[in-house]
């Protein structure tokens, strides 16, 4: 058996961010190959940082804030989608640095992503 994260939804197995097992061959010839689903592993939920590029002055203030819809661009141009109105970001951005933002997945499951914010 195969354990595995849905990244979207399959009739009659679950919703996406659902954590299944399925048999093996279903997994490795259909799930998988077609990016239904990703490999479960105690870590998979969390992301190397995703890096945001955004217009700031000389002591890395941003001139406005970094959004929801930059930072789903930046994980989109990384090989991943996710909405934006998933992404949830406690603070404003408003400096580079590191930042952790939670991206819902679905009502019960929550991935965190790291951020990090450069000067453009």
């Amino acid at each position: 058996m195969a354990k595995l994260i849905l990244t979207h939804e399959v009739t009659g197995l679950g919703e996406p961010g659902d954590v299944v097992e399925v048999k093996d061959g279903y997994a490795r010839n259909f799930l998988v190959p077609r990016k239904l689903a990703t490999p479960w592993s105690r870590d998979s939920l969390q992301s190397k940082p995703v890096v945001v590029e955004a217009k700031a002055g000389a002591a890395g203030r941003l001139f406005g804030a970094v959004t929801t819809a930059d930072i789903a661009s930046a994980v989109t141009a990384a090989g991943a989608s996710v909405d934006k109105r998933k992404i949830e970001i406690g603070q404003p951005i408003k400096a580079t640095g590191d930042y952790t933002v939670s991206v819902r997945l679905h009502p019960e499951v929550s991935a965190t992503l790291a951020v990090k914010v450069v000067a453009a």
